[in-house]
């Protein structure tokens, strides 16, 4: 355990800046799938993307045997089947539901929660004696795997940036760290600094990786020795200059209060299967804002403008992971409006409007925009609005489809089939959100 020091010129301690930490799932879409296969437990284990096409997630085990991020499945198969790799489809219902738990179980733990994503969450241990610092954060990563069953590990640091990278230490020597690096005092930063390659700094992608290595700069510590000046200039603008001083020790990102509404809400799909006609056309893009509508509706607001795009495939089949060309429009209309079936005119009408016969469709999405309360709706002259039975019978499908899930109640132009859905062929029961679904022990 770590001792207490006495500060010295090295040291940055909580009342000069408050200390920070990110908590990182392990692997997350993994642990969730392991959490109910206990006899995967150190077994190589990979979860793959919409329609099964990528692989998002991998288990330690799976890493060791070569398994690359984002590879093809069919690439990876003979491995899997050479190793007796574990494959998932995702299952987002069973992810969403556990990063939930695990982020109200930090809430329980500490004051302050940015939800970073579905598997990450900056935390604020500002108010945590330096001496007490491992121990706290030991004691968070135990809580959330007693709790919830999800491993995790916790960078701690004076900033955001350097929290990451105390984060990607953690996580590179599980065994050794317990899944827990602080870099409380300077000395340890630098010491972080210099052993960590630009690529692995949050914040630069791959493009400005390489052009910082041509340029002779490999290490943070070297980036963190440039001028801000530079930064500026060859780095982005202000997110340089607040790059530079993140891996320096002052704040650049503070705690971001939590997000209350979206202002804007999207739901985009994969197809299934090629698609070719336009009755499919429609009855995915009348699904998707019918979803996109129930996330407006959660959160008391109403929609102005409504887009949609269609991801054409590749007519050259030797560049058949090259993406198409996305088709888009876009609506506003008269008023604000929630009511799902006013959304599915407008959007099916734009879909129609794009669709062209003889293109093959590989994708669509839509998007609510000009975003606004439900009870400030600003109303219009040349056209009535929506009548009061209109929410009411909203609010009876959306607790009816909670309740009983999977869609219960539908609008016709959503469709029966749909044949057209996401490929899941590998994907595991729903056991945190469906009756049905719920975990036997026998």
């Amino acid at each position: 355990m770590r001792t207490a020091a006495a500060p010295d010129l090295f040291t940055a301690i909580p009342g000069s800046y408050g200390m920070k930490a990110i908590v990182d799932c392990n692997s997350f879409y993994c642990s969730c799938e392991r959490l109910f296969r206990p006899d995967l437990r150190n077994k190589p284990v990979v979860v793959l993307s919409n329609n099964d096409g990528c692989i998002v997630s991998r288990s330690d085990e799976a890493k060791k045997f070569g398994v690359k991020m984002a590879g093809p499945y069919f690439e990876a198969r003979p491995l899997i089947r050479q190793f007796g790799i574990t494959a998932f489809s995702s299952n987002y219902n069973l992810y969403g539901d556990l990063s939930w738990r695990v982020m109200e179980t930090l809430r329980m733990l500490v004051p302050s929660v940015e939800v970073y994503s579905v598997d990450e969450a900056f935390i604020d241990l500002s108010h945590v004696p330096y001496d007490q610092l491992e121990q706290t954060a030991m004691h968070i990563r135990k809580t959330v795997e007693q709790w919830t069953g999800i491993s995790v590990s916790i960078g701690v640091a004076p900033t955001k940036t350097l929290a990451k990278l105390a984060n990607y230490i953690a996580k590179k020597d599980k065994q050794a760290s317990q899944c827990v690096t602080v870099t409380a005092t300077r000395e340890e930063q630098l010491r972080m600094l210099q052993s960590t390659r630009v690529e692995n700094i949050w914040g630069v992608g791959w493009a400005y990786a390489e052009k910082l290595i041509n340029q002779g700069i490999i290490s943070a510590w070297d980036l963190s020795n440039m001028p801000e000046e530079w930064a500026h200039r060859h780095l982005g603008g202000v997110n340089g200059v607040r790059l530079i001083r993140e891996l320096n020790g002052i704040p650049g990102k503070e705690m971001a209060a939590p997000l209350t509404s979206k202002k804007m809400i999207a739901t985009t799909r994969m197809f299934g299967q090629p698609v070719t006609e336009l009755n499919d056309v429609r009855e995915a893009i009348a699904t998707y804002t019918s979803r996109a509508a129930e996330k407006l509706r959660r959160q008391h607001s109403a929609a102005k403008t409504i887009s949609i795009f269609l991801v054409t495939r590749e007519e050259n089949h030797m560049t058949s992971f090259k993406r198409g060309a996305t088709l888009h429009s876009h609506i506003t209309l008269p008023s604000a409006t929630a009511v799902t079936q006013e959304l599915i005119k407008a959007a099916v009408q734009q879909a129609e409007q794009l669709f062209r016969k003889g293109k093959v469709y590989k994708k669509a999405g839509v998007m609510l925009s000009n975003i606004v309360p439900d009870d400030s709706i600003q109303g219009n002259l040349f056209s009535p609005p929506s009548g009061n039975e209109y929410r009411y019978l909203m609010d009876v499908i959306d607790n009816v489809n909670f309740s009983m899930r999977d869609d219960v109640l539908k609008f016709a132009v959503t469709g029966t089939t749909r044949d057209w859905k996401m490929r899941q062929e590998l994907r595991s029961k729903r056991h945190t959100t469906r009756w049905e679904e719920l975990y036997e022990v026998k």
